[in-house]
């Protein structure tokens, strides 16, 4: 497996630990959209792209978050405490979309995603500096027909 282009889109909170999202293209083939780049105290890490986790409601059976205390479609209150907890207790709220299988892999991706972001981080300093977009649609991208 080849990381064949990454690209990185700055966040501009100040604040915040999230410093950036990522795509990145594998053998120029696959894309990874939503990668996040996150300050921690050992410096900058890569997180995988995750969506919220979420249970139905008891009383009538609509979808909700699991830290919503009350339905988003009839209103019952819900039960807290409904997430599952992992391997050190914390409760598991998200889960991976796409992921490493192996240390390896993961050291490949975090290694060019942060690479790449430092270099983004740069260019933001250079006068005309024009942001990355990472939405962009493909030119080449054939039309799937059933």
């Amino acid at each position: 497996m080849e990381i064949t282009e990454v690209r990185v889109k700055l966040i501009s909170n100040k604040d915040d630990r999230l410093k950036a999202f990522c795509s990145i293209t594998i053998d120029n083939e696959f894309v990874v959209r939503d990668i996040k780049v996150i300050e921690g105290t050992n410096g900058y890490f890569v997180a995988m792209p995750s969506r919220k986790m979420s249970d139905h409601c008891e009383k009538c059976g609509g979808k909700n978050h699991l830290r919503a205390k009350y339905c988003n479609n009839c209103g019952a209150t819900l039960q807290e405490n409904r997430a599952r907890k992992d391997f050190k207790g914390r409760m598991k709220l998200h889960a991976d979309i796409a992921h490493p299988i192996n240390t390896e892999c993961r050291k490949r991706i975090q290694e060019k995603v942060t690479v790449a972001f430092e270099e983004e981080l740069e260019k933001s300093k250079q006068p005309g500096y024009k942001p990355v977009e990472l939405d962009e649609p493909d030119d080449e991208v054939p039309e799937i027909v059933s």
